[in-house]
């Protein structure tokens, strides 16, 4: 499985509402996007590398429970991740949850 189809999958298993780098017409919904490498170099080439990227999600409901969702999600297909940051949007009622990801 390469590193795109874990992070998809993690998120498909939570919901079909989720996007690679764009905005979906819903109330609720995930936007994923990769930001960087994080690769380790050794003898000349890569040894081991790593994606980094983030995911937002943007839903009206409080306390969504695609939040505990989605971070169960990314920990059984073994991604490390890290909440960042969670703030109501004032100009459009959203409540926007943000990741910060990483996979081998």
């Amino acid at each position: 499985m390469t590193w795109y189809e874990r992070i998809i999958a993690a998120h498909v298993a939570v919901t079909e509402q989720v996007s690679h780098l764009e905005k979906l017409e819903s109330d609720r919904y995930f936007v994923w996007a990769e930001d960087g490498a994080n690769d380790l170099m050794a003898g000349g080439g890569h040894a081991e590398r790593a994606v980094s990227g983030t995911t937002d999600l943007f839903t009206k409901v409080e306390f969504d429970p695609w939040a505990e969702a989605l971070e169960d999600s990314l920990s059984r297909y073994g991604i490390a991740w890290s909440l960042v940051s969670v703030a109501l949007e004032e100009e459009t009622g959203f409540i926007h949850y943000s990741w910060d990801w990483e996979v081998c």
